[in-house]
């Protein structure tokens, strides 16, 4: 029996649709609240997308357990021995679109660094705690700070990268510039950092596929570019890509405007319906 009021957190490290009719699920006596943002967080706006466990496993979108369409929860300031309401009512809609575990990611802005907890309503009391990093503490670029250009592999030079793309059917179309070249070309960008054969969470596949699909709609407004983590096949070397961006969780999805500003960042599980709004 999983205990209550225990918290998971399964971002993917590199180092070491909303969907359903259920609004008025109730969440299970055991539940967990998985964790499944980096703890990179910085001050500004925040984007803590949770799952939820029970029984000891994952709560799935086909599974027995219902699961509701919207999370509420509040986040509270932990700091110096005492605890204290900063933000309430704050609420997540579900998002399960063609991904085997639904999540709902919640958004405040917290401008303070400091120690922070979400609690869900009918969650356990506890909530998951979290970190809130000053800017200049975290070298991963973030909402307002320029996408640094690198020169991704393509299919006319994969740099070192092979394969520089491991989805299972086929390499994907995303490999045509360098994020180089698309920081050039005057459009604002879409950047996927993420691996599909090798992603420990099971995530960067969905979110290709997503970030596939939605470019073959929006057509040459955006620069897609995807890049993969691993410079070999068999996953022993981090590609460069990796170091140029600081990274040290997949996937990530960068957006920036026609200067090359990250206007919106994506974090370890995102899917079409979510990837589609920070884009368009």
């Amino acid at each position: 029996m999983v205990a209550t009021g225990s918290t998971v957190a399964i971002a993917s490290s590199l180092l070491s649709s909303c969907g359903g009719t259920n609004t008025s699920a109730s969440l299970p006596d055991d539940v967990q609240i998985v964790q499944r943002f980096p703890q990179n967080l910085v001050a500004g706006p925040l984007r803590l997308p949770l799952s939820l466990a029970s029984g000891g496993g994952l709560l799935t979108t086909d599974g027995e357990t219902a699961t509701p369409d919207s999370l509420t929860a509040r986040i509270t300031r932990i700091d110096g021995g005492r605890e204290d309401l900063i933000i309430e009512n704050l609420t997540a809609p579900k998002h399960a679109a063609d991904l085997a575990v639904p999540y709902w990611p919640f958004r405040a802005t917290i401008d303070e660094p400091g120690f922070y907890r979400i609690v869900l309503d009918g969650g356990p009391s506890d909530g998951a705690a979290f970190q809130v990093f000053a800017r200049g503490d975290v070298s991963v670029p973030g909402i307002g700070d320029p996408l640094t250009p690198f020169d991704t592999p393509t299919f006319d030079d994969a740099r070192g990268v092979e394969p520089i793309c491991t989805r299972v059917d086929g390499a994907c179309p995303l490999h045509s510039l360098t994020l180089t070249e698309a920081l050039q070309s005057g459009r604002p960008v879409v950047l996927l950092v993420g691996t599909p054969a090798h992603c420990s969470t099971g995530t960067c596949s969905p979110a290709l596929d997503a970030l596939i699909d939605v470019a073959s709609r929006t057509g040459d407004s955006h620069a897609f570019i995807h890049a993969e983590v691993y410079q070999d096949p068999d996953a022993t070397k981090l590609a460069p890509v990796v170091t140029a961006l600081a990274m040290t969780y997949e996937p990530a999805l960068f957006v920036t405007d026609a200067k090359g500003i990250v206007t919106a960042r994506l974090d370890a599980v995102f899917d079409e319906v979510e990837l589609e709004s920070v884009i368009s």
